[in-house]
C-alpha cells in the first residue's frame, strides 16, 4: 500500500516556486528545495524523478497557467479595453505581491539557461502577454504597429520594475508602472 503524502501538489509546487524565485534555477540546491518543501531528498525524487528540471518545469508550467488564468483571461474577457486593463492590472499586483515577488520567467531566463529546457515556454510566455496587451491597443483604436510597440514596451517596463522592486526593496517602481499602465498602453 502506498503512503499517503503529505503534501498536496500545489502546495508542494508553491513551495519550491518560492525557493527558485529566491535564488533563481541555477543556486537553488536539492537541500533548499527539501527543506522548503518540507520532503526529503528522497521524496523529492521520488515525486520528481527527473529531479531539480522536473521540478522547475512543474513549476513554470503551474505558475504559467495561473498567468493565463489570472492575467491573460481577463485581458480577453468581456467589458472596455481599460476595464480589462483594469482587472488584469490588479490581478498582476496580486500575483507579483506588489512587486516583492520576482518573474520566474525572468529567474528561469538567466544566462546560465538560456537556451535551455525552460526557453520554449518563457518565449511562449512573453509572446502571449504581449500579443494581449497589443489586441487590447489594437481594440482601443491602436494601428497594429503601434498597439504592438507599445506592448512590448508595457511588458519590458513591467520586467524592468519587478527587478528594481526587488533591487531596491520597496514596491514603488513597480506600482508606479501598474498606475501608468493604462496610459502606456491605450492613452494618446
Amino acid at each position: 500500500m502506498a503512503r499517503p503524502q503529505t503534501i498536496d501538489d500545489e502546495d508542494l509546487l508553491a513551495r519550491l516556486a518560492e525557493v527558485f524565485r529566491d535564488v533563481g534555477y541555477a543556486a537553488a540546491s536539492l537541500s533548499d528545495l527539501s527543506a522548503a518543501s518540507g520532503l526529503q531528498r528522497a521524496s523529492l525524487y521520488h515525486r520528481f524523478p527527473g529531479g531539480k528540471e522536473q521540478m522547475a518545469q512543474e513549476v513554470l508550467a503551474a505558475a504559467l497557467a495561473r498567468f493565463s488564468e489570472k492575467i491573460l483571461a481577463p485581458l480577453a474577457g468581456g467589458g472596455t479595453p481599460a476595464a480589462r486593463l483594469k482587472i488584469a492590472a490588479a490581478n498582476l499586483d496580486k500575483y507579483y505581491a506588489s512587486g516583492r515577488k520576482s518573474c520566474l520567467l525572468n529567474l528561469f531566463a538567466a544566462p546560465g539557461v538560456e537556451g535551455g529546457p525552460f526557453a520554449p515556454a518563457i518565449k511562449s510566455a512573453f509572446e502571449a502577454l504581449i500579443a494581449a496587451f497589443a489586441a487590447l491597443a489594437r481594440e482601443d483604436g491602436r494601428s497594429a504597429a503601434q498597439a504592438r510597440r507599445r506592448a512590448a514596451r508595457a511588458v519590458m517596463l513591467l520586467q524592468g520594475s519587478l527587478v528594481l522592486s526587488r533591487g531596491l526593496g520597496k514596491s514603488d517602481p513597480f506600482k508606479s508602472v501598474l498606475a501608468d499602465l493604462p496610459e502606456d498602453l491605450l492613452g494618446e
